[in-house]
C-alpha cells in the first residue's frame, strides 16, 4: 500500500501519512498527476481516524505537494521536488534514528555538520 503507518512509533499518525506520501513521490511510486487513495479508504485500510490522514493531507498541501479537490481526489502537483523530498525523508529518518539512539539536538546536528565536512573532503 501506499501509505502506512506504525501506530507503536512515537511520530504522529498524521505526520507518518503525510511521510508516506512523500517518500512515495521521492521514489517516483507516484508522479505529479496520480491521485492519492480518498481520506476515507485510507483511514478504513489502515484503522485509524479519517481526521487524521486528512490533517496528513492538509500538511502536504500546505506543502504544495498536492492539491486537494473537496469531494474529488488529492492530486500530486507538478511542483513535487523529488530531490527535496528524499532530503527530507532522509533528515527525518535521520532525526529519528538520533533520538532513538539517545543524543541531544546539539549532538545530532553536530553529527550532520561532521558527516557534511568529511563528505567534502
Amino acid at each position: 500500500m501506499l501509505i502506512t503507518v506504525n501506530p507503536s512509533s512515537a511520530q504522529p499518525l498524521a505526520d507518518q501519512v503525510a511521510g508516506s506520501v512523500r517518500n512515495a513521490v521521492a521514489s517516483g511510486q507516484v508522479t505529479p498527476g496520480d491521485k492519492l487513495p480518498s481520506a476515507r479508504n485510507v483511514a478504513a485500510s489502515l484503522g485509524i481516524n479519517l481526521h487524521t490522514v486528512l490533517r496528513g493531507y492538509q500538511q502536504l498541501r500546505d506543502e504544495g505537494l498536492v492539491e486537494l479537490r473537496r469531494g474529488r481526489a488529492a492530486v500530486i502537483t507538478g511542483t513535487a521536488d523529488a530531490f527535496r523530498l528524499r532530503l527530507v525523508a532522509a533528515a527525518e529518518e535521520y532525526a529519528r534514528a538520533a533520538l532513538q539512539a539517545g543524543a541531544s539536538d546539539e549532538e545530532a546536528i553536530a553529527a550532520v555538520w561532521q558527516a557534511l565536512l568529511n563528505a567534502r573532503e
